[in-house]
């Protein structure tokens, strides 16, 4: 009941952990609104949905294009008189180390827009539709690795980190006028941008089934956190010593990185 009837906003909904947990949210009978660039692939996911029964949309957007996402947006907005829940789920990751990226800011603006800017910008065009009915929710999907220090991911762990620092303040500021704003902190899930990294295929991973059964509580439970114990020792671990704690865990990270490297050399 905590889903059912719901209107759920999912943005990267065209594949992967998006298209898993938009299909999972429909078959629980929340109508969804399926948000991506790529319409042929929303539209695959669309009719998985309504063949199995459920509702759902497609409003195909570039949502690191101002105009794109605010057409989107007053799409969505048009279409449904009832905006329950957004989840930020779309998302794009750079594995390179900071020394390899020294003439390569580019990196960190495509990073930042999609990861922050674009799950801002959405949730600024859908946020006063929530407020007006009183209540709403916001789904923030984050990772595990920013709550430990992980190295080589500095662009996409910073963009993350501000989407999370973003989070609690719409939290502090809107919560007492019933939007609830929850942050996902996955580990690594065997998707598609995770594929692109060939010495990842070797590596224990979530699959997405499981990832998107997290953002399926997110949305029934409305925790202000869903995540593994592991990260949360390491939030509290690196708050209180973060010097430590940052020296300590790299001698660990580069053996994995090299047994990693060599595993993929093999395969």
């Amino acid at each position: 009941m905590a889903i059912s009837g719901k209107t759920v906003v999912i943005t990267g909904s065209s594949s992967g952990i998006g298209a898993e947990a938009a299909c999972q949210l429909a078959r629980q009978g929340a109508r969804i609104c399926l948000v991506a660039r790529r319409e042929d692939e929303l539209r695959q996911v669309q009719n998985s949905i309504t063949r199995a029964g459920g509702y759902a949309w497609v409003y195909p957007a570039d949502l690191t294009d101002e105009q794109s996402l605010g057409d989107c947006a007053e799409a969505i907005l048009a279409d449904h008189s009832q905006i329950d829940v957004l989840v930020n789920n779309a998302a794009h990751s750079i594995r390179r180390p900071v020394t390899e990226a020294l003439d390569r800011l580019h990196d960190y603006q495509r990073t930042i827009n999609i990861n922050y800017i674009a799950a801002v910008g959405l949730t600024l065009k859908l946020l006063p539709r929530m407020l007006e009915q009183g209540a709403g929710q916001v789904v923030n999907i984050s990772t595990l690795s920013s709550q430990v220090p992980i190295p080589l991911f500095s662009a996409y762990l910073a963009s993350k980190s501000a989407l999370e620092s973003f989070s609690r303040s719409l939290l502090a500021e809107l919560g007492h006028k019933g939007i609830d704003v929850s942050v996902v902190y996955f580990p690594m899930v065997r998707t598609p941008m995770s594929a692109r990294t060939q010495i990842y295929k070797r590596m224990p991973m979530m699959d997405v089934e499981k990832a998107a059964g997290w953002i399926v509580r997110a949305v029934d439970k409305r925790p202000a956190r869903v995540g593994s114990p592991l990260g949360t020792v390491g939030s509290v671990a690196l708050a209180a010593l973060p010097g430590p704690v940052t020296r300590l865990t790299q001698p660990a990270f580069r053996q994995m990185d090299r047994l990693l490297k060599r595993a993929s050399g093999r395969s």
